[in-house]
């Protein structure tokens, strides 16, 4: 018998013993406690050995787990420092469906058409708190390639830089700071289906060049803006001479022997307001010597007013060209102007807005001069959706073009996000 056998019977044999001695057990007993003792103890050995087993197997499965964890964290840290979060990256967009039908003083000018004018992406990227990129793909017409009414255009892609508190740079392809539109043109920002004559073709919206600028603003609500930028490339000759709008070269390998220089001013100091002028300088507004094309200097100037739910807008735009080809063809000076006042007031869950425009241009071609009176109606169905009713009404400024006269409504749906 071993030690802990005997240990065990002489402590049963103690636990169990009388207080007198007729109750002391007889050695058959004892022997049969004993015994059992020992079955209870090595039972005890078993399940303490079995215990031992699991924590040691539980350990080592620990040990494996927290390595593969480990290892995971390393792969996601480094996953992570090659690949900015998606945060950073943004996407935008608008779009404009349009119906027109206009009744021509000539018959054969007639038009009664629907088309999905405009379908634009924006691209953003922010490297970090100073630095970002900025893009603007669009679609014209909505269908591109041979034959096609429509193009697939980049009209932005560049960089802005925070240099400090008052002063961002920016470099690439950028739209001009110039009139209302030009920058700020998703349909729900202003009234009509179509866009405003003089943002047409006096200023050529929308215009983008490429180059490189700086803005500054304080916080007295006055801002500058200046880019020295690609230039334009008028045509001299044909049925578009001296055309401004003719001239975009899109950035797509563009003719770049002149640069131009643009600059603004604007101010948004009293709530409501916002009043800009800007100046464009272009060296060679065709981009070739000895055309009779030289030079060209852009003013604008424009206000817009909001107070409570009424607003009114104002624009006007002037072209000076130097040059005997763009004297004689009497070209040299090209204007237009428009006024706009406009009440919008809630109805149901959304927004009700009219208007009123007059437009005044003379451009170079006799298609582009005339006088237009506009009345209709936006509806907000949300601050992002819009559905536009408007009717219009042109004389052109010549008999020669008295054909081109013409009335309608025109109907449209515009969106962003």
């Amino acid at each position: 018998m071993s030690f802990r056998s005997i240990t065990g019977a002489a402590f049963l044999a103690c636990t169990l013993a009388p207080s007198h001695a007729a109750e002391t057990p007889s050695i058959e007993e004892l022997w049969a406690l004993v015994r059992d003792q020992q079955a209870r103890i090595q039972e005890l050995e078993r399940r303490a050995q079995e215990a031992e087993r699991k924590l040691a197997d539980a350990s080592e499965q620990a040990a494996a787990t927290a390595a593969q964890v480990e290892a995971t964290g390393d792969f996601v840290e480094t996953l992570a420092s090659s690949a900015r979060p998606a945060a950073d990256s943004r996407i935008g967009g608008y779009g404009e469906l349009h119906y027109n039908n206009l009744d021509a003083a000539d018959p054969d000018r007639d038009e009664e058409q629907i088309d999905f004018h405009r379908f634009v992406l924006f691209f953003g990227h922010e490297f970090n708190d100073r630095t970002r990129f900025f893009s603007e793909l669009e679609i014209e017409h909505s269908l591109a390639g041979d034959g096609a009414p429509g193009e697939v255009e980049l009209e932005q892609a560049y960089i802005d830089h925070v240099v400090s508190d008052k002063l961002s740079a920016q470099a690439g392809l950028f739209l001009l700071p110039l009139g209302i539109l030009n920058e700020t043109h998703e349909p729900t920002t202003f009234y009509g289906v179509e866009r405003n004559d003089v943002e047409n073709v006096i200023i050529p919206t929308t215009w983008w060049e490429a180059g490189a600028g700086l803005t500054g603003r304080n916080a007295s609500g006055l801002s500058w803006q200046a880019a020295v930028h690609s230039g334009l490339a008028i045509p001299v000759a044909g049925s578009n001479a001296f055309r401004v709008r003719s001239g975009r070269q899109k950035v797509a390998e563009a003719l770049a022997s002149d640069a131009a220089l643009t600059l603004r001013l604007k101010y948004t100091g009293v709530p409501g307001l916002e009043l800009a002028g800007s100046l464009q300088y272009q060296s060679d507004p065709s981009q070739a010597g000895g055309d009779g094309l030289d030079s060209g200097t852009l003013f604008t100037a424009h206000a817009i007013y909001q107070r409570g739910r009424f607003g009114a807008r104002g624009l006007y735009g002037r072209w000076d060209f130097d040059g005997d080809g763009v004297e004689a063809a009497g070209a040299d000076e090209q204007t237009g102007w428009f006024v706009e006042p406009s009440y919008r007031f809630p109805v149901g869950n959304g927004d009700l807005g009219v208007y009123a425009r007059y437009e005044d241009l003379d451009g170079a071609r006799g298609a582009d001069q005339f006088s237009q009176w506009e009345l209709g109606l936006n509806y907000w169905l949300h601050p992002d959706v819009v559905f536009k009713f408007d009717y219009r009404n042109r004389d052109h400024d010549r008999a020669a073009d008295a054909g081109r006269d013409f009335d309608g409504i025109d109907l449209g749906l515009g969106y962003r996000f």
